[in-house]
């Protein structure tokens, strides 16, 4: 996945709050979201409808936003990591209202994006997490693609699970842990 990131702050001796970091997370978590629907749009996988493509980008955001606390799980306190989960889920839901509105009109879209988010924690939670690697066990990304395969047309949604889980994903996960590393939220961890 070929998308720039930015995480790089215009006067650079400043100290960059966890707001600060979590706001640049939220804006690239939505730039790889924006890209991954253009991904599988370019596979020609099924998507008719604006509200379709929502759909992907809020299963991707959700996924996004599962990623970040089990990547911080060790190394930030309880507190501090229900703090940056909440702020990093209203920023995202902020980002999805103003999308969901500009395809579909005025209306709230942030609470069922909210209780989508709660439902997907909840998915997400039963799953492997490789603690050397600081990455996604198997099954999360299974569990990912068919959320993802679900919001397509019915046309691809066989083939459309191992395209997300076995071949966009890991561009994703790649993307997405260099945009965490780079706002400081995690530290390298090296490869085993």
């Amino acid at each position: 996945m070929r998308i720039r990131i930015k995480t790089k702050w215009s006067k650079q001796e400043r100290d960059v709050s966890v707001e600060d970091a979590v706001s640049v997370l939220a804006f690239n978590a939505w730039k790889i979201g924006m890209q991954t629907l253009l991904e599988i749009e370019n596979e020609n996988f099924q998507v008719d409808t604006q509200q379709q493509r929502v759909a992907i980008i809020e299963e991707v955001m959700s996924y996004l936003i599962h990623i970040i606390d089990r990547m911080v799980f060790d190394t930030i306190d309880d507190e501090g990591r229900a703090s940056i989960i909440t702020e990093y889920a209203k920023k995202i839901a902020d980002h999805v209202q103003d999308n969901a509105r500009d395809f579909s009109g005025p209306g709230d879209y942030r609470t069922p994006f909210i209780e989508k988010l709660n439902l997907r924690m909840d998915d997400y939670a039963d799953c492997m997490w490789d603690d050397e690697r600081n990455l996604p066990g198997f099954n999360m990304g299974r569990v990912f693609g068919n959320h993802v395969t679900n919001a397509l047309g019915e046309r691809d949604q066989k083939w459309a699970l191992d395209y997300v889980s076995q071949v966009l994903l890991p561009d994703v996960m790649q993307t997405y842990k260099r945009a965490v590393l780079q706002v400081g939220l995690i530290e390298d961890k090296p490869e085993a």
